[in-house]
């Protein structure tokens, strides 16, 4: 049986509930009312024949095909943004973009190179800093948006889980001494306080030895055999080891990737042109991996 024709409304009815985690919550991202979305959902079912969504009154479940689905309603719905933004008016402004140390070379550069072309009429400031700094800055409307690690619930939009984990130099095997020399970002720093979580749950004795703000730093005392790192695992050079229990390392928790955007840059065209295309592009990147 030849299947019906998908709709966009109905992908993004669908994309909307599975970020947001709820039919209730979905209403807001695509503004429409629950029941029209809860329509949706079930149109997009009965055009593809099979179930999508488990609903239950405490969660909602994706099945297997809801899965398969995903990524490519991702790529139609970016495609689909993609091409509207070719045909309208050129897009003007400027727009003060902060990115964490750990996410810029794997996922904003590569994003930037896609945008910056198609919108040669917009102007981007670029800040490279830790999340805790940025995050500041995003709040009192220094930066128009910025991709951090989430440091409270509910802040930003989710983009997707990044990995925590510890690097260590396979020259020095650093993580067999008592205590565990460890280098650390600053104190207010989210990597921080995660990795002497882990420690803790642990029971494993550490002694500071490093301190710095800096990633180039943290991975020049880990290459010079100084100390052991909690690194974002996208940051983690091909010089360095990633340790695990087989070290006698406890896991980290991995981090919320976001975009934070200020409430002063709500209505700027041009930073809608880049939330969404970020949004829409890293999801769609890391559902690939």
């Amino acid at each position: 049986m030849a299947l019906r024709d998908l709709q966009i409304d109905w992908l993004k009815c669908f994309v909307a509930v599975v970020d947001t985690g709820s039919i209730s919550n979905a209403g807001a991202e695509v503004n429409r009312s629950q029941s029209a979305i809860s329509m949706q959902l079930k149109k997009l079912e009965q055009a593809i024949g099979r179930t999508l969504i488990i609903r239950s009154p405490h969660r909602l479940e994706l099945t297997s095909d809801g899965q398969m689905l995903l990524g490519y309603a991702r790529q139609m719905l970016a495609l689909h943004a993609e091409t509207q933004a070719a045909f309208n008016e050129q897009l003007t402004g400027r727009i003060r973009l902060g990115v964490a140390e750990d996410y810029v070379a794997k996922y904003l550069t590569p994003a930037l190179r896609r945008f910056i072309p198609r919108h040669t009429g917009v102007e981007i400031e670029l800040q490279c800093e830790q999340s805790n700094v940025l995050i500041p800055r995003v709040e009192s409307g220094e930066l128009d948006l910025a991709l951090v690690s989430r440091d409270q619930k509910k802040r930003g939009v989710t983009l997707f889980r990044e990995p925590m984990v510890w690097a260590g130099s396979a020259k020095f095997e650093l993580w067999s001494s008592d205590p565990l020399p460890v280098a650390f970002y600053d104190e207010t720093s989210l990597a921080r306080t995660l990795a002497i979580n882990s420690l803790a749950h642990q029971g494993r004795r550490y002694k500071v030895v490093y301190q710095s703000s800096s990633l180039a730093g943290q991975i020049a005392a880990v290459e010079s055999g100084l100390a052991i790192a909690a690194l974002t695992k996208s940051c983690v050079p091909d010089s360095l080891q990633i340790l695990g229990i087989e070290h006698h390392l406890s896991p980290i928790e991995s981090v919320d990737v976001v975009l934070y955007r200020s409430q002063s840059s709500k209505g700027q065209l041009a930073v809608d042109r880049l939330n969404r295309f970020l949004t829409n592009l890293l999801r769609r990147e890391h559902d690939r991996l």
